[in-house]
Formats: structure tokens, sequence, C-alpha cells
């Protein structure tokens, strides 16, 4: 280094530590000069830091169970649990809580990864999701609640201002009439056709009409029914084949001018990426309840964007769910339509969970309201409801001919 250069280089130097030092003293004058309680720095305060999961509750009640989450805040949050044995469920959720008793419930990625991986051999399966998923849920109420915010407002803001769902009155599911063998005859496919073409009647040529194979039509009748429709007759065919089989999708894609969707019974980014590689699926339908709550759903958005595939989430909670669902929906880009049973068939009685809604004409509902879910809950009914013996029986459909079927 030359002479003149080793004198510019001390020169840079000594300029740049004296403008430091001049930056500290400023900013030492400033704390000085500024009274602390107008100081924003001051008056920052991350009440997450602090806060700390201390409990949880769970109520079941029919096939349901709820989840609560307590904080040494006072703050609480909300999830559900569905679609499992809640004989099962509910010492699994106890267990599950054990991993994050103690922690700070808004570090939600962290615990989902905390819960999902704790065991190399257990990981995944309907079981730990489905469990997951309730907790998942109630962490995500409590964050919103803690911020006073709602959920589709962490998850980026909304991606439209207002969501369109079914049953309604221009948008109706035609559900299998029936089940069948592993082949049908001419009856049998325009029984279907009737359905189909009645829900079409019904809400007009600018409504909507899906079918429902519900897994319940194998392959063959399935492809026999699309021979006899127009690809336009319907926005989609749901769960044309029972999962596990990427190869049977493949076939039916083939086979079938009309979108198909599915999704229901897969869970989480793993069981998704397969229909989107191999190109077998129209429409994505995660249950938000089913594929590991919102932190997992969001994902599932973002995984089939890449792949220009909406969403058309398949939900059959109640409104913990029902919310949770909205709430993932509200912040996903790429949307078609929303399962909505406000009063879920009956299965939880009126009263113990609600969240206020309104429906346009065509419709659509206003997005989920705050903070957290937005759901109001009445521990009291709950606890009253799940006080009293609770049963549980497994479900399942035979042939005709006492076989097993798929329903």
């Amino acid at each position: 280094m030359t002479p003149d250069e080793m004198e510019t280089t001390g020169l840079n130097r000594r300029s740049l530590l004296q403008t430091a030092g001049a930056s500290a003293a400023a900013a030492a004058f400033l704390a000085d000069a500024v009274p602390a309680a107008q100081n924003p720095a001051a008056l920052v305060q991350d009440r997450s830091s602090s806060i700390r999961l201390t409990g949880m509750r769970t109520y079941w009640i029919g096939p349901t169970v709820y989840v609560k989450l307590e904080t040494n805040h006072g703050v609480v949050g909300w999830g559900e649990i569905k679609g499992v044995d809640p004989r099962v469920s509910v010492p699994l959720a106890r267990s599950l809580y054990e991993l994050i008793d103690g922690e700070n419930p808004t570090r939600i990625e962290y615990l989902w990864q905390k819960l999902y991986r704790a065991h190399r051999d257990i990981r995944g399966g309907p079981f730990m999701i489905h469990t997951l998923a309730g907790l998942d849920i109630g962490l995500w109420d409590l964050a919103g609640k803690l911020w006073g915010t709602p959920i589709y407002r962490l998850l980026g803001g909304p991606c439209r201002d207002k969501i369109r769902v079914y049953h309604t009155a221009k948008a109706k599911k035609v559900p299998p009439p029936g089940i069948f063998g592993h082949s049908s005859n001419p009856s049998d496919i325009s029984r279907i056709v009737a359905s189909i073409r009645k829900a079409r009647e019904d809400v007009g040529p600018d409504g909507t009409v899906m079918f429902d194979a519900h897994c319940a039509l194998p392959p063959a009748t399935l492809i026999q029914l699309a021979a006899e429709l127009k690809p336009s007759e319907l926005l989609f065919i749901e769960e044309p084949a029972v999962p596990g089989n990427i190869e049977v999708f493949k076939r039916l894609k083939a086979a079938i001018n009309i979108p198909l969707a599915s999704g229901e019974r897969d869970r989480t980014i793993f069981e998704m990426l397969p229909y989107l590689e191999h190109r077998c699926l129209d429409i994505l339908q995660p249950d938000c309840c089913h594929t590991g709550g919102i932190t997992q759903m969001k994902k599932i958005a973002t995984l089939a964007e890449v792949y220009q595939v909406p969403l058309a989430p398949h939900c059959t909670a109640s409104w913990p769910g029902i919310a949770a669902s909205l709430h993932a929906t509200a912040a996903t880009p790429l949307f078609l339509i929303h399962e909505f049973y406000p009063d879920n068939f009956g299965f939880i009685p009126r009263g113990m969970a609600s969240m206020p809604f309104t429906m346009d004409k065509d419709g659509y509902i206003g997005l989920p309201p705050g903070p957290g879910l937005g759901v109001e809950v009445n521990e009291t009914l709950i606890a009253e409801a799940a006080a009293k013996p609770q049963t549980y029986k497994w479900p399942g459909r035979t042939l005709p001919d006492g076989s097993i079927a798929d329903y």
C-alpha cells in the first residue's frame, strides 16, 4: 500500500469512527431528551415473549372433541378434533399436549413440527394428524386473540372480500345415490344422471352443480357415468377413488373429461404432492381438521398454487373447524368454493359454539370475524354436554352380497 493509500484509508477509518461516535451520542441524547412515556422504542412490548401454555381441557361431545388451550396471560384458544374415534383422540391430545406444556403458544410452526416429529415411528396418519389439527387450530385462535386480529391477518391478509360456499340456492352437491358394485347397469347410471340434471334445473344455467362420488362408485362406474354427461355439466366430481394408489387416479383422469377433485382423506403436504406431480386432480379439497390444521392447509394452498390447482375445501366440522378453514381460505390466492354447513347436520347441539355470518343472494359469505377464529364458545353448555355419557360407533357399508364396500 502506497503512503497516499495509507493516508486515505486512515482518513476513511477516522471518518467512520467519528460518524459512529456522533450517532451513538445522538442516540444517547434522544434517549435522555424523550420521556420514556413518549419514546416509541420504550413503548414496544411483545406480550408473546412471556406468554406460556399452562393447561388444556378436552370436551368430548358426539363425534367431536373440543380442545381448550389455556395460558398464563388468561388468553385461551379453542380447537376441534373430528373424523377419528374420540376414545382415542382424547387421550392422544392429552399425551401430545405434554410436549408443548409451558411453551410459547405463538411459536405455532415450531410447535407443529415438535408434535409431528416427536416420534419417528408414529408421525403422520389420521389419528395423529386429526388430533394435531385440533391443537393447531387452538394455537392460531390464541395468537389472533393475543394480538386482537382475525387469523387471516396473521396469514398474510385476505386475498378476497367474500367466500363462495355451498350448499346454497345457486350451488348444490349431489350425493351418490347408494353403494355400487364394481361396475353398473344402465338403470344405475340413469339414476345418477337424473339426480345431477335435477340439481342443474334447481340452480339454473348460471348455477353450480357438483357430484360427490364419495369413493362409493368404483372406477368403471365413474367412467360409465362421465360418458353420459357433458364436461360442462359439473363443476367437478368429488372423491373419484379411494386414496392409496395414484395409478387409479391417473387412469380416471385419462378417461374422464369432467374436472376431478379430492383431498379430504389426505393429510399434510406430503400426501397432497403426488396428485399434483402426476396431474391427476384439477381441484384439491383439504379438510382443515383432517390435514393438520391451519398451518398445513396454508402450505397445501401454496403447493397447489405452483401447479395452478385451486382449493375447494372439504368441511363438515362445527364452528371452530368451519372458522379455521374459512380463515385459511381467506388468505389463499387460488380458491374455487367452500363446503359450508353452519348447522353441521345436527352433530353438535345449537348454542355451544357460533359465529356470525351473512350470505348474499349469490351464495357468498363474508370473511370470518376476529379476533382469532371469531367463534363465540359457550363453555358452560359444552361442559354440561361433555359430562353426559358419550358413545362412538364405527361406520361401515356392505354390498348386497354381504361383502365390504367403500363409501
